[in-house]
């Protein structure tokens, strides 16, 4: 009775509370490694490829401390770019509330994994005798097995541990990243979806903090675009990739500015189609701002209050924008002519990206349209802007 209530109380290893906190953590954290570089860059996008002893051991750990099938994440996953902010989403805040993806992002992820979307959005996932055998039809036990392993280590803590294991993923990925990633955060770039970025440091879950560029790059293996931006997830696969386990496919848009170059040719069309959003958010940075905060010097007691905001309102994804901000900035562009000259700019900028179906010779003819009128504009910002827009080019190694 006594080594009962000895094993109850500390288990085999009889660890102090430290190696506990310690313990849980890094069980936690290689589970949120498995999902964001096994099951989100490497299974869902194909960002990056890994060695199939890497793959099958996340394979493994994931059906141990989530119960989670390759096939549904996957799935469901590319269903949500695929629909964003559709009633076809399935864990849109934006569409079902934020209350509901925040507290039932599990059961919503469950509820989606449907037969036709695991068809549909599927291919490519694991098919083996493993997955078919084991890893689907027996999710559960793996689970199982984790819950025994925590109580005979650790006694009756063990549970305890047990269960913040489990509902790591459930709160802090399917809550978290799928709820508050679209809700609430700041934006670097104007996808045309909700995401944002939850925090510049994405450590506690992976770099998936980082959503708005993820959702501007979907196939980049590295979420952080920033310099102040980190992503430790990236870190894992350079340090994979150091040992030969991993080999990232795409970083995102690879373009280069030449010094000098004042010619907008076809290189320079591809290049700035290819990274079109990073500078759409350069435009936003060096043309409106500066104009916004210009207009905001001069204007007076009354108009004040309508200017400040007007980079957001000016620079915002329109399927955004809602009805009031709308008004809003039609009555702030009927009040200053020169926000209405750039915002137009920026307007006619976006619909030759819209055409980017077209052929090059329009892509360029338009584009040297555009920058010949914004040069004679005579608003500084634009020609400056110009001047770099006309450097960008496709790198030699990417011409082939």
């Amino acid at each position: 009775m006594n080594a009962l209530l000895d094993w109850l109380s500390h288990g085999l290893v009889n660890a102090s509370v430290t190696q506990l906190v310690v313990f849980t953590l890094v069980m936690t954290h290689i589970t949120i490694v498995g999902v964001t570089v096994y099951l989100h860059r490497h299974s869902a996008h194909r960002a990056v490829d890994l060695h199939p002893v890497l793959q099958h051991f996340f394979r493994f750990w994931l059906w141990l401390t989530t119960g989670m099938i390759t096939k549904e994440w996957t799935a469901i996953h590319r269903k949500h770019h695929a629909t964003c902010e559709t009633p076809d989403d399935p864990h849109s805040p934006q569409i079902q509330g934020i209350r509901k993806i925040f507290w039932q992002g599990a059961e919503v992820y469950r509820e989606a994994a449907v037969p036709e979307t695991l068809k549909r959005f599927g291919a490519g996932t694991p098919d083996d005798w493993l997955e078919r055998h084991i890893y689907t039809p027996y999710n559960f036990i793996g689970v199982s097995l984790m819950l025994v392993i925590d109580l005979v280590l650790f006694g009756a803590i063990g549970l305890t541990i047990w269960a913040v294991q489990m509902l790591w993923i459930p709160v802090l990925a399917a809550g978290v990243i799928n709820g508050i990633g679209h809700f609430w955060g700041y934006r670097n770039f104007e996808c045309p979806d909700a995401a944002r970025n939850i925090s510049p440091w994405g450590i506690l879950i992976g770099g998936e903090e980082l959503h708005n560029n993820h959702h501007t790059y979907p196939n980049s293996a590295k979420l952080s675009q920033k310099p102040w931006e980190f992503d430790i997830g990236w870190l894992w696969i350079r340090l994979f990739q150091s040992v030969g386990l991993a080999k990232p496919r795409s970083t995102g848009p690879v373009v280069e500015k030449v010094p000098g170059k004042t010619t907008l040719d076809i290189d320079t069309a591809w290049a700035v189609l290819n990274d079109r959003f990073r500078i759409m958010a350069t435009y936003a940075e060096n043309v409106v701002t500066p104009l916004v905060e210009q207009e905001l010097a001069r204007a007076g007691n009354v108009t004040r209050g309508m200017v400040r905001g007007a980079r957001r309102l000016l620079c915002r994804e329109e399927s955004l924008v809602d009805a009031e901000q709308r008004d809003r900035r039609t009555a702030l562009l009927e009040e200053n002519p020169a926000l209405q000259e750039v915002y137009d700019f920026r307007q006619r900028l976006q619909a030759v990206w819209a055409k980017r179906g077209g052929n090059a010779e329009e892509l360029v003819r338009e584009l040297r349209q555009w920058c010949a009128d914004a040069e004679a504009s005579g608003i500084q910002a634009l020609k400056d802007f110009v001047r770099e827009l006309k450097s960008y080019s496709v790198p030699r190694l990417a011409r082939g």
